[in-house]
């Protein structure tokens, strides 16, 4: 899917990409606080550091700046993903090294997360489609981390146990953000990952069927 282009009547590539910056640290903040149908376009501008004048020289309505917010957060996301995850290695290890590392992405990104899973709903027809196949391409990582492990260590697990196991691992990752209220009342974020990674394994060893 073609990424959607957000209007800017500035040419300056570099000021719009530091405009835009401040204009997401902002609606992260407010959206997370208010939510994106209370925040208004004036506090946004305000939060960001400009005026109103200056917050319509980079965006024309404040669902694009949600389509920004979400854009930037699978950006970082992925990007990360992809230079740290070692797609070709197949062991445990590397699975396990793999799930450390995501969730470890996820606590860093707890407010990113947050007001993702609230507002992403959101988001216009023509933005939705594409930010949710950005999600389906992390998801793919995973599936591919997973499959070459089961290769690996021949394990008895199907393509679509495959799959499953990569969309729960990667909703296990976002729920300690949007789930932190309950969650940090009972597991710090080593625990909740090694509960995690326990519950995983016995799916993926399950192995041993008879």
């Amino acid at each position: 899917m073609k990424k959607r282009q957000v209007h800017a009547s500035v040419k300056d590539e570099k000021l719009i990409e530091k405009r835009r910056d401040q204009m997401i640290k902002g609606a992260v903040s407010l959206f997370k606080e208010k939510g994106f149908h209370r925040t208004t376009t004036r506090e946004l501008a305000k939060e960001a550091g400009f005026s109103i004048g200056t917050l319509y020289e980079y965006i024309r309505t404040k669902e694009d700046v949600l389509y920004l917010v979400c854009d930037r957060i699978y950006d970082q996301v992925g990007e990360r993903l992809q230079q740290e995850l070692d797609m070709n290695r197949g062991c445990l290890k590397s699975l396990k090294s793999a799930i450390y590392y995501y969730f470890h992405v996820m606590d860093e990104m707890q407010d990113e997360v947050l007001v993702m899973y609230q507002e992403a709903k959101s988001l216009s027809k023509d933005a939705l489609p594409y930010v949710l196949n950005k999600e389906l391409q992390m998801v793919g990582m995973f599936e591919r981390v997973i499959r070459n492990c089961v290769e690996y260590e021949n394990l008895p697990v199907s393509e679509k146990e495959i799959s499953l196991l990569a969309h729960n691992l990667f909703v296990q990752g976002q729920m300690w953000g949007f789930r932190r209220w309950a969650l940090q009342k009972q597991f710090n974020l080593n625990e909740y990952i090694e509960l995690q990674l326990e519950i995983l394994l016995h799916g993926l060893m399950k192995g041993e069927k008879k």
